[in-house]
């Protein structure tokens, strides 16, 4: 879909949006449209039922009379001084789900300067069009036989305000995003056939042309450094094992040395982003059930994370020095697989018994977690994971489970997410719980007890964090897929984490 920005001029054409505010009260656009079509839009209104204008609400106008447009579209902003980012972004994705497949091939927004408003109109527009760019993302490269009136329709999203130039300019950086968001959710979507390890790693190498630098090891570099938890996850897949080093300063300055990655770095220490990558997960010789296994195409969702993000903190140029590291593996079950009651060693030297070994993605950010502290030297890590089953029973799929040693990363995290729709709701840690995962034959075991299953593993996690380094654990197992449609997430892979990591950065990490 192509998005542009031009100046109001009175010419429109295909489908129309226009604001109405809370009580039925029209934009001055809407005011325009409403004395050209004869009253149309506020007859709509009177014979409406249930459309007031309040924050979501969409009444739509078919071929209205007196102007050249194919319908009108009125969208409700409630308040102005509470229409916040969020609310502009759902009203541009719920706008665009309204006539996606209608028929039409382009949608107008007229945005207006609002009194009382917080923002001005071009950062409305910007923010408007991003929410319609984010719910206009559709994964339908394997439906070959889909019937056109069910695909969309739309072609081309003009937006009309004041200040264009503004609004395209703050657009650039939210398209920046956008486009890290569609790579995670593209390759969260493909099934484990396609995405493996190795073609994991051929995604990311694109990324160097936006200056990203890429390191792979392969599971002879990773058995000399001793990365017995990752790899003993590996071990029963044809695929072979990898860990993924992806690396961007935005900070360096420019240097007289030659080519690419020349100059001085001005960063210091990086931020570190870490992602269980389980390209597909049977649960190993403990097999899970045959229902719903399908779905563990995505249990890499949280590496799918750490490469959306890299992509967009590359595009946008993002002045900050991170690290994105994922640990890439197989879980399956063959004569060599890994079996319950094994003991495996990890990079850091401590011994773990593995007592299931559908408990695999702990095993896997246990090494990746202890080589970034080894060879990074992170002023914080943050890892994300679909980690554990625990985490939706405690919390459905609404919120992700945070972790953390820092509660300044902690409250970072959690303000982060909430600014841009992706929530996060803090779990405890402690000794009480750490104790679960002792073992009698090695230095811990993989799994606790029955309970609180979701805090065990990251309590095991933490054992791979060394004193002093601030770390946080995202269990993202119930956000990284929606089974129904939202605002500006459409049904299936949702990249949730790209946007709260960017916005972390953002606000806290960048010069």
């Amino acid at each position: 879909m192509r998005i542009s920005f031009s100046a109001p001029d009175g010419k429109i054409s295909g489908a129309v949006a226009v604001a109405v505010l809370e009580g039925g009260q029209l934009s001055p656009s809407a005011q325009k449209l409403d004395e050209a079509s004869g009253g149309a839009l506020t007859r709509a209104i009177k014979h409406s039922s249930r459309f007031s204008g309040k924050k979501g609400q969409i009444l739509e106008v078919l071929a209205p009379a007196g102007v050249k447009a194919s319908r009108l579209l009125m969208s409700g902003v409630g308040k102005p001084s509470e229409f916040g980012e969020l609310d502009q972004e759902n009203a541009g994705g719920a706008l665009f789900a309204q006539v996606a497949a209608s028929g039409e091939d382009e949608l107008v927004f007229l945005v207006d300067a609002l009194e009382g408003a917080t923002a001005d109109a071009w950062r409305v527009a910007a923010r408007m069009a991003f929410g319609a760019l984010l719910r206009s993302y559709r994964f339908d490269k394997y439906r070959t036989k889909e019937k056109p009136e069910k695909k969309p329709s739309l072609k081309k999203l003009t937006v009309l305000v004041e200040k264009p130039a503004q609004a395209k300019s703050d657009f650039a950086e939210l398209d920046a995003i956008a486009q890290g968001v569609f790579a995670t959710r593209s390759v969260v979507s493909e099934p484990a056939n396609v995405i493996y390890p190795e073609s994991f790693v051929a995604l990311a190498k694109p990324l160097e042309k936006l200056g990203v630098k890429i390191d792979v090891l392969g599971e002879k570099e990773m058995e000399k450094l001793g990365m017995g938890a990752l790899l003993g996850v590996g071990q029963g897949s044809v695929r072979e094992s990898k860990m993924l080093v992806m690396r961007w300063d935005g900070t360096r300055k420019p240097g007289k040395g030659k080519g690419k990655g020349k100059g001085k770095a001005a960063g210091g220490q990086p931020i570190a982003f870490v992602g269980k990558g389980v390209c597909f997960d049977t649960g190993g010789i403990s097999i899970k059930p045959a229902a719903g296994m399908e779905d563990m195409k995505w249990d890499m969702g949280g590496a799918g994370v750490v490469l959306g993000l890299m992509q967009a903190l590359a595009t946008r140029k993002a002045k900050v020095n991170a690290v994105g590291i994922c640990g890439l593996v197989e879980n399956m079950p063959d004569g060599n697989a890994q079996r319950p009651g094994d003991i495996v060693t990890s990079m850091s030297g401590q011994t773990i018994e593995v007592l299931n070994t559908d408990a695999e993605g702990r095993l896997v950010l246990a090494d990746v977690l202890w080589y970034v502290q080894k060879n990074f030297k992170p002023r914080a890590i943050v890892d994300l994971a679909t980690l554990t089953g625990a985490i939706i029973v405690a919390l459905g799929k609404v919120n992700a489970g945070l972790f953390a040693n820092n509660d300044e990363l902690a409250e970072r995290l959690t303000a982060a997410g909430k600014s841009v729709g992706e929530p996060l709701w803090r779990m405890p840690l402690g000794e009480d719980y750490d104790r679960a995962i002792d073992s009698d034959a090695a230095d811990m075991k993989n799994i606790g007890g029955r309970w609180g299953g979701s805090i065990t593993a990251a309590q095991f996690l933490q054992r791979f964090i060394e004193e002093g380094t601030a770390w946080a654990h995202l269990d993202i197992a119930g956000v990284t897929w929606t089974d129904k449609d939202k605002p500006t997430v459409p049904k299936g892979a949702s990249a949730f984490g790209v946007r709260l990591l960017d916005r972390l950065v953002a606000q806290h990490y960048e010069e």
